[in-house]
């Protein structure tokens, strides 16, 4: 693991093996971090965040009590988490702090907001400068304020060719989509 002298670890942290993390960086106790993650410049970890394998974080990143991000999770420079849905300077709502869960292969561009209390599936993709104030279904495109859905993502990231009821891509992936519930699954 590679800690930059100027990053700041607090006891009862917790970091996998082959992590950086870089300048000017905070993680706080009672954190996991799993392994080859890398955080920017510039990273501030709350206590109660959990990071799966091979999560990158790039420069200017919050990553507050309630955020969950499975493996290979992707966060664009200075995309934001909030933890309660409506803060007041004058009211502690720390009882009120919902839970972000950030599912494998995500990917969120940069400058993009993910609202407290929502779930972006598995290999989901946000657009830079997105709000997502709702649930994100597996390989959804997201964009926009509010984020919509614009299209549907392979698990390398390129957008999907629709195809009547099928979807592929360049890379040789083919994808079945599901009518009835608006939803893509891998086609083995």
């Amino acid at each position: 693991m590679y800690i930059h002298p100027t990053a700041i670890i607090d006891d009862g942290a917790v970091i996998g093996a082959d992590t950086k993390i870089w300048h000017y960086s905070h993680v706080m106790k009672d954190t996991i971090i799993g392994n080859g993650c890398i955080l920017g410049q510039n990273v501030f970890v709350a206590s109660g965040v959990t990071l799966g394998n091979g999560v990158k974080v790039q420069n200017n990143v919050s990553l507050y009590k309630g955020v969950i991000c499975e493996d290979e999770v992707f966060l664009g420079p200075s995309m934001v988490f909030t933890n309660v849905l409506n803060p007041r300077a004058f009211i502690e709502r720390k009882c009120e702090f919902q839970t972000t869960l950030v599912k494998r292969g995500t990917s969120i561009g940069a400058n993009a907001t993910i609202v407290c209390g929502t779930t972006l599936g598995e290999y989901s993709f946000v657009g830079a400068g997105s709000v997502v104030i709702k649930d994100v279904k597996s390989y959804e495109i997201v964009a926009g304020n509010p984020a919509k859905h614009i299209g549907w993502v392979c698990k390398c990231g390129l957008k999907l060719i629709d195809h009547e009821q099928y979807l592929f891509c360049n890379c040789g992936l083919k994808y079945s989509l599901n009518m009835d519930n608006n939803t893509v699954e891998v086609m083995e």
